[in-house]
């Protein structure tokens, strides 16, 4: 994260504190927190009045309180993950499951699959890239890819395994239906 400062985001009275790895929490009770502005006034005095643990301890959830206005709000503070990706060229980016989702759409359209497959192989994604990480090889993306894809719609496989595999003629396309029906 930049300069190692908590991401917050007020939504609807919450507020959402992502927090880096290893990183203590220093917040006290009666300490005010510079960090965190109040939803209503945005006045930056705002104070912690109670603090426990969320979501089976992924979480804290804190309860606080406006020295201005007095207004009482709720904030959940999570630790943020960074997961890169290591490119066939060397280079490294961030994880963007936007990107693979447009692959998977991009593979899957105009096929007769059900409407919860894109999400499926997604989640199937982002599951590997979360126990691989905080880096991993864009080849092993595109083969978990490929692999809910096969188990999909042949089609779609193919589609992506083209772009994937980088097929250069029509004798690449057959190799591989070769290989689909050895495996089916």
């Amino acid at each position: 994260m930049p300069n190692g400062a908590a991401d917050r985001v007020h939504e609807a009275g919450h507020a959402v504190a992502d927090v880096e790895p290893g990183r203590a929490d220093r917040s006290e009770h009666a300490v005010p927190s510079k960090a965190m502005r109040c939803p209503l006034c945005s006045t930056e005095d705002t104070r912690v009045v109670d603090s426990r643990p969320s979501d089976a301890g992924a979480t804290i959830r804190r309860r606080r309180e406006c020295a201005a206005c007095g207004h009482r709000f709720t904030t959940y503070e999570r630790y943020a993950v960074t997961i890169t990706v290591r490119k066939r060229d060397g280079s490294i980016e961030d994880f963007d499951p936007a990107k693979i989702r447009r692959g998977v759409e991009s593979a899957l359209a105009d096929r007769p699959v059900p409407p919860d497959t894109i999400a499926k192989i997604l989640s199937r994604v982002d599951a590997m890239a979360a126990e691989d990480g905080p880096q991993v090889e864009a080849d092993a993306i595109g083969r978990e890819v490929l692999a809910g894809l096969r188990d999909a719609d042949e089609v779609a496989y193919l589609r992506f395994a083209s772009v994937y595999k980088e097929f250069q003629g029509a004798q690449d396309f057959e190799r591989e239906m070769a290989a689909l029906e050895q495996d089916t």
